[in-house]
């Protein structure tokens, strides 16, 4: 069996059980409460037992995850008081990632496992405007063309718009004020680097599933300080991660461990201006997900910034202070307090507003699937650094990693840009001879490009089931 992780001790001390991990959790609390500190002890937790971890770390804390502790007369306060006999300050095994590729190894998906829903959400784009993507990757799937970056997307947006009258008759009016629309969205989404997000090598799922020599999970930080300053963008990358974990993973039910935990920093701007459709699929994700032996840990000041459909799946909870000013912070309080299985020693809406730093509500769920009875507790001291570490030894950890190397170059192969490029410039380069050549007969032919149109038309009028394979957030979600 495995041994479950302490999480901080109250009238007695609190646990997570590995086992009831995959039932998914909530960090929440007000800021500068102690959120950061019991995302990063839960992340050494399942290290400890040999579970990897991916989080994000927004505000740039958690790489001190990858040096040891520092020595203070608080820690060991601390320690004493919980009564914990076998801590030790220690470094645990990470992994940096950066979408942007300078602080961690670079992270990239390909506009075709991306899809149409997640694009549409990520550019806010319209009803009209969202049929318009739909359009796009069903072209593209249907003539084998590869969307791996922004640039083949603008070529099939500009394609699609020059034909618009041939594909009419097969999807509708396509308006060229949508089309625009989408291209300008681009525009604004590549000055907030999203070009280098999107492309290859893309990212191996297997590499963020991998145990140190030691035994322990790996620890992958995906730094987000620069990334936070683009929301959209920043919720679509975690949110697509999901979605390709719960595409890939096979089913596996109730493991005595998780397979992989998934920290999911400033939860609410996942769910802030989602459409109705993508809330319905991140709810069918988060429940469904755990069968693939996944645990989702949403981190929130409120708890009201999670859906209640979602907020009734996570199974372990760690509530930090709320403070009441407002009738929306009171109403939060209460929301909270009525979430927890009550503790008749507890007045749990009260204590709520009274917690200090790196205190607790703390309520997990027992080995029988039952949640304990709320428990105010003090959080274990972790036992890696709190703070970050400095860019040096950031560099050192990046630059011996097994990773190095694998995904630092951008590979650009053949795709829907190279291929519509070569059949505009042949159809020009035909176009020029017939103008040097007189035509015989009244009557006009057509240009070399415009059959290209038609037999694109055709290919697709005929196409049964051979479009490009996507994750669930790009092929059962993006489907219509």
């Amino acid at each position: 069996m495995v041994e479950p992780i302490l999480i901080g001790k109250g009238d007695k001390k609190v646990y997570l059980h590995p086992r009831m991990a995959n039932r998914h959790g909530l960090i929440a609390g007000a800021t500068g409460t102690g959120k950061t500190v019991t995302l990063q002890i839960l992340a050494e937790g399942f290290s400890r037992i040999g579970v990897p971890v991916f989080l994000a770390d927004v505000k740039g804390d958690l790489s001190g995850l990858a040096a040891p502790g520092k020595d203070h007369p608080k820690i060991h306060e601390r320690i004493d008081r919980i009564a914990i006999e076998d801590y030790q300050a220690r470094a645990y095994p990470v992994t940096f990632w950066d979408v942007f590729g300078q602080q961690g190894h670079p992270v990239r998906s390909t506009i075709t496992d991306m899809g149409p829903l997640l694009l549409s959400q990520l550019l806010n784009l319209n009803e009209t405007q969202e049929g318009v993507m739909a359009l796009v990757f069903r072209v593209a799937d249907d003539n084998g063309w590869l969307l791996l970056d922004l640039k083949d997307l603008r070529s099939m947006l500009q394609f699609v718009s020059k034909h618009r009258k041939e594909f009419q008759s097969l999807y509708g009016n396509i308006s060229p004020a949508s089309v625009g629309a989408i291209q300008r969205r681009l525009i604004g989404l590549e000055e907030q680097g999203a070009n280098r997000f999107f492309g290859e090598p893309d990212l191996n799922l297997d590499d963020l599933m991998q145990t140190a020599d030691d035994g322990r999970g790996r620890i992958n930080i995906l730094s987000a300080e620069q990334l936070m300053q683009a929301p959209k963008l920043y919720s679509t990358i975690l949110l697509w991660l999901l979605s390709e974990l719960f595409e890939r993973l096979p089913e596996v039910g109730d493991p005595e461990k998780p397979r992989l935990v998934f920290f999911f920093d400033e939860a609410h701007l996942l769910f802030d201006d989602a459409s109705d459709a993508l809330l319905d699929k991140i709810e069918q994700v988060v429940r469904l997900i755990r069968s693939k032996g996944v645990g989702i840990y949403f981190v929130t000041q409120n708890p009201l910034d999670v859906p209640v459909t979602v907020l009734g799946q996570l199974g372990n909870r760690v509530q930090h202070a709320l403070r009441a000013f407002t009738p929306r912070d009171r109403k939060a309080v209460k929301a909270a307090a009525e979430t927890f299985r009550p503790n008749p020693r507890l007045d749990t809406e009260q204590v709520i507003t009274e917690l200090g730093v790196g205190e607790g509500l703390v309520s997990t769920l027992d080995r029988k699937g039952r949640p304990s009875p709320v428990e105010r507790a003090l959080i274990v001291p972790p036992e890696s650094r709190i703070g970050p570490i400095s860019k040096a030894a950031r560099k050192r950890i990046i630059d011996a990693s097994v990773l190095k190397g694998v995904y630092d170059k951008p590979v650009d192969r053949e795709s829907a840009y190279e291929i519509l490029k070569q059949k505009a410039e042949q159809a020009a380069e035909l176009t020029e001879q017939e103008k040097k050549s007189p035509r015989r007969g009244g009557r006009q032919r057509q240009t070399p490009l415009e059959a290209f149109a038609k037999s694109t038309l055709r290919a697709i009028g005929s196409s049964i089931g051979r479009q490009i394979a996507r994750g669930i957030l790009g092929s059962l979600f993006g489907r219509r």
